[in-house]
């Protein structure tokens, strides 16, 4: 089976519902909800609504959170330095599970944690990022890809966090084909600059500039 049959169409997408609050700076570690979390984990309360599991005829699409893509950060001048920083975002988890059965489409869900910032160059208390979620097969093509708006309201702090609710619609070329041959990325749509940053391991607290405790990097 050729996975180059399969015809794609455009992302199906939930209307988006974010709810802004107060959050802490984040966590490295991502990738999707799917996995089971040691023992010791499992008594916190969850930061993301857990999805609901569904028997399906086969495994889910990995969901998982490009790194190169995962943070965005805004330097003014391109200068590495606190002082500089303007807005600064990171998509710290994402939940996912998936739906199909006979010769349905794949039909996947995800609940998406954002945890955004400002610092001393920021113009106002409000911005609007943008992020994508791709379709593609399994570590090749990109199928498909879409583009989100992320309006948040900083209402007066440093610091706002998130969750949006997004679904997608992959179709599948025979009743055989697995959701194992797909993926799902998840990134901010950030300037040649900006990854680089971001593959170099550097970062910036989300509070970055708001306080001369903070170190200017990691």
């Amino acid at each position: 089976m050729r996975l180059a049959t399969v015809a794609l169409a455009a992302l199906a997408v939930l209307v988006p519902a974010g709810a802004v609050s107060a959050q802490s700076p984040t966590q490295r570690d991502r990738g999707q909800g799917q996995q089971q979390e040691p023992e010791q984990e499992r008594s916190r309360p969850a930061r993301i609504a857990p999805l609901r599991n569904v028997a399906n005829a086969g495994p889910c699409p990995f969901v998982k959170i490009l790194y190169d893509a995962a943070r965005y950060v805004e330097l003014e001048g391109g200068r590495a330095a606190s002082a500089n920083v303007g807005y600064t975002g990171e998509i710290e988890g994402v939940t996912a599970g998936c739906a199909y059965q006979s010769d349905e489409p794949i039909a996947v869900q995800m609940n998406i944690l954002f945890n955004l910032g400002r610092g001393p160059r920021a113009e106002s208390g409000q911005r609007t990022y943008r992020y994508w979620i791709a379709v593609t097969e399994r570590n090749t093509a990109v199928l498909a890809k879409e583009y989100f708006d992320l309006p948040v309201d900083f209402e007066g702090g440093a610091t706002a966090s998130v969750t949006q609710e997004q679904s997608v619609l992959i179709p599948r070329a025979t009743p055989e084909t697995s959701g194992g041959n797909f993926e799902v990325l998840i990134g901010f749509d950030v300037t040649p600059e900006m990854a680089e940053f971001n593959r170099t391991g550097s970062r910036f607290r989300m509070t970055a500039g708001q306080a001369a405790a903070n170190p200017p990097a990691q």
